[in-house]
């Protein structure tokens, strides 16, 4: 990617407290989508001044990243421009006959503005061209033949970061306690070793990162590399199409946007960090200087005032200029906590 392309000025400059106040005057219903396609594209720069200009008087809301091998989307819009949003991506002849994957429920926001962004990839993965064919994939199970290969003892894995499958996963899938994709596909083959002739069976939450996956093992020797077809968020959507269909999913499918997870099942697999009674409501540290995400029950959330730790708690209660001032010019991640799990329970001790 040209390091030297000139910064785009089509941006959504909206703050987050204005953008809320103007998704609560619409009265209009709003439909979530995610899409994404491994393509070749020429000029990504001037591709996403397009969309933004195409997408934003249509009034569509998400995160895009484009890059020279594709786009990876997750966006909404509204119900009533859901048929000129459709034409208008397929006549790119990159994005011809896109298919989509629909969230499962509508009853919160998804997404509060409009940022499409240029990237390296669109999947961050740390790895060079020739240590994968993203061609030559796996093989791609509908939600029938997974729950089959399941029955049968295949071997399946969770191409997701710890904070994911911690609050819903395939029984007795590999949950990589991992931070990053980066991180999670040399664990993956690692952990793998010596299985390069069984059957394995990758799933993540839309398709797009079991993609590489099954490309990556593929090409370090694996034989018999499958996929879930749309990912979890297309496994619940073949259950509620075809009650014959038994899930096999328990818990939460996290979510990256406003609304953080979707319930597939009832089960709650997870436990608050703070008080370690079940839950699984991912939130983020009401201190913006942290913005930690972490398991939090109601309870502690009432008790911690929706922070991670005491010291967040102390930070809250200062004016917004002393706020801003201990992070002047010091990176979130530095000044607090990393992105990661940490004790939270130990925290108020």
């Amino acid at each position: 990617m040209d390091p030297n392309a000139k910064k785009s000025n089509l941006v959504n400059k909206l703050n987050r407290e204005q953008a809320i106040s103007r998704l609560k005057k619409e009265h209009f219903p709003r439909k979530t989508i995610s899409f994404y396609r491994y393509t070749i594209l020429e000029d990504p720069y001037k591709l996403r001044d397009i969309l933004f200009q195409e997408w934003n008087s249509l009034n569509v809301l998400g995160r895009i990243y484009l890059a020279n091998e594709g786009i990876n989307a997750q966006l909404s819009l509204p119900e009533n421009n859901w048929d000129i949003f459709k034409a208008q991506l397929y006549c790119h002849q990159p994005f011809k006959n896109m298919p989509f994957k629909h969230a499962l429920r509508e009853d919160h926001i998804s997404f509060l503005k409009l940022t499409i962004k240029v990237r390296n990839q669109i999947v961050a993965d740390g790895l060079s061209q020739n240590e994968y064919d993203v061609t030559n994939v796996g093989k791609h199970l509908t939600a029938r033949e997974w729950n089959e290969e399941i029955d049968q003892g295949a071997i399946v894995v969770d191409v997701r970061n710890h904070y994911e499958s911690e609050v819903g996963r395939f029984q007795g899938a590999i949950c990589p306690q991992v931070e990053t994709f980066q991180d999670e596909l040399p664990f993956i083959k690692e952990t793998l070793k010596g299985e390069e002739g069984k059957k394995i069976l990758l799933y993540c939450t839309g398709g797009i990162r079991c993609e590489k996956t099954s490309a990556y093992l593929k090409y370090h020797g694996f034989k018999d590399v499958n996929q879930l077809h749309g990912g979890i968020i297309d496994y619940a959507r073949q259950l509620k199409k075809d009650k014959t269909i038994s899930n096999k999913f328990k818990g939460k499918n996290f979510v990256f946007d406003e609304r953080l997870a979707e319930r597939i099942s009832d089960e709650i697999i997870s436990n608050c960090h703070q008080c370690e009674a079940p839950a699984d409501t991912h939130v983020n540290c009401v201190n913006v200087n942290c913005n930690l995400l972490f398991i939090q029950c109601n309870s502690c959330s009432k008790k911690h005032k929706e922070c991670c730790s005491p010291e967040c708690i102390n930070i809250i209660q200062l004016t917004d200029e002393q706020q801003k001032s201990l992070r002047a010019g010091v990176s979130h991640k530095k000044r607090f906590h990393s992105h990661k799990k940490i004790d939270l329970k130990k925290a108020f001790k």
